[in-house]
């Protein structure tokens, strides 16, 4: 890559220290020609990049409105020493363009799609039978040794793999699978 030289790095500092100090300058004093300055230069290259990024011509235009006019209300909140200017600026616009994208958006979506359609309700023969069945289950781990009875909550509780049992308890594969199988 060749270098730029040095007069292209001293043009570079200087203008991004002229535009430092004209948000600076909006922040202390309501700076119209310093405004003037940033809307200017960074208001057509806004609307070009949130093009770039898929922004319709119209609303590229509205959205870098915004932007500039963020730029006035918020340039208080402007630090040079966290970033340049044309960084804060097209993170506003970037920020600005995710906002206006989520306020468009809306569900495009068939209403007889599978997914939508809430699941039927239980028949209540099935319900009165998944309770009895539960209170079985809870009797039945009663009786169960702790050790098998820790493994078992593990397993189907918490969902643990076989491995990530051993691993918690410390114990080798086969004695996690063989209690489980004593469990059941």
């Amino acid at each position: 890559m060749l270098d730029p030289g040095p007069a292209v790095r001293e043009t570079d500092l200087a203008e991004r220290e002229r535009f430092a100090q004209a948000v600076e300058d909006i922040a202390r004093d309501q700076c119209r020609s310093a405004f003037s300055t940033l809307f200017e230069y960074f208001a057509p290259r806004v609307k070009s990049f949130l093009i770039r990024l898929g922004t319709d011509h119209m609303q590229a235009e509205e959205l870098a409105q915004e932007v500039m006019i963020t730029v006035w209300r918020k340039a208080g909140q402007f630090d040079r020493t966290q970033a340049s200017v044309s960084t804060w600026i097209f993170r506003i616009a970037r920020n600005r363009r995710i906002d206006a994208f989520r306020r468009e958006k809306t569900l495009d979506a068939d209403s007889e799609e599978p997914a939508l359609i809430p699941s039927a309700l239980p028949h209540p023969e099935d319900s009165f039978d998944a309770v009895q069945l539960e209170e079985r289950v809870q009797e039945a781990m009663k009786d169960l040794p702790e050790d098998q009875l820790i493994l078992l909550r593990a397993a189907f509780f918490e969902g643990l793999s076989h491995s990530e049992i051993a691993e918690r308890m410390n114990l080798p594969l086969g004695t996690v699978k063989s209690r489980l199988r004593l469990a059941f």
